[in-house]
């Protein structure tokens, strides 16, 4: 069972406007070829709840929130219940998720554990095992998509970006299905910042810059740039 990875005690970027710790969970269903966190993928996890929570409780009042983030934070058992503790503790809770596992995200929702929610949208449905390593995936992706949509919490949608394998006709194609989906949040696109053997798929430095010129508008909601 995957375990939780490391903590990094101090972050300004990863939950928006607020001073965040982030736990990392160890393990994921995915093998994306630009994932910069080869060495948590590949781990198991040797970090138990208790130190976590150790950790939390001489920082209340000094952070804000606490982001989950992996690998793929709903493989870990135990995910509702650490974040039900967490909060009870006073502190905001964000996940980073890949959208594969909608029934976990379902309950957390269910249950009012999710303050803030960052989704992967990894590439359209014909990209995805040559990107993330299997194809199996796209209902899951597209059930958690609609759950957010619908759901009272905020959330942004992300794609990262690397020229050889994702290009702007990916992107545009996204940005219908976001459309035709009535999202209204804010769609990031990010590019990848990793090569080589930092990365799992050890990719080489793309050399064709993503051209944002050729992206078309979209019509409900808002479109950013992360990393260019």
């Amino acid at each position: 069972m995957p375990k939780i990875y490391d903590i990094t005690p101090f972050s300004l970027l990863d939950y928006p406007q607020k001073i965040a710790c982030i736990v990392w969970i160890a393990g994921c269903n995915m093998r994306c070829v630009f994932c910069h966190n080869p060495a948590i993928v590949q781990s198991h996890g040797e970090k138990e709840e208790s130190e976590v929570l150790s950790f939390l409780k001489i920082r209340q009042g000094k952070l804000d929130a606490v982001v989950f983030s992996g690998g793929e934070a709903t493989l870990y058992e135990n995910l509702p219940d650490l974040m039900r503790k967490i909060k009870e503790m006073g502190f905001l809770v964000k996940l980073d998720t890949n959208g594969t596992r909608p029934t976990i995200l379902a309950r957390l929702l269910k249950e009012n554990l999710l303050d803030y929610v960052a989704m992967d949208y990894k590439t359209t449905p014909e990209k995805m095992e040559k990107l993330v390593g299997t194809n199996k995936h796209a209902e899951n992706i597209e059930a958690s998509l609609e759950l957010l949509i619908k759901a009272a919490i905020t959330f942004e949608v992300r794609t990262t970006v690397y020229t050889p394998l994702t290009d702007e006709t990916d992107i545009n194609a996204i940005i219908r299905h976001l459309d035709n989906l009535s999202y209204k949040g804010t769609y990031y696109i990010q590019n990848a910042f990793s090569f080589g053997e930092k990365t799992i798929g050890n990719i080489a430095e793309t050399d064709r810059a993503f051209e944002r010129e050729k992206l078309i508008p979209p019509k409900n909601f808002t479109l950013a740039f992360r990393n260019f």
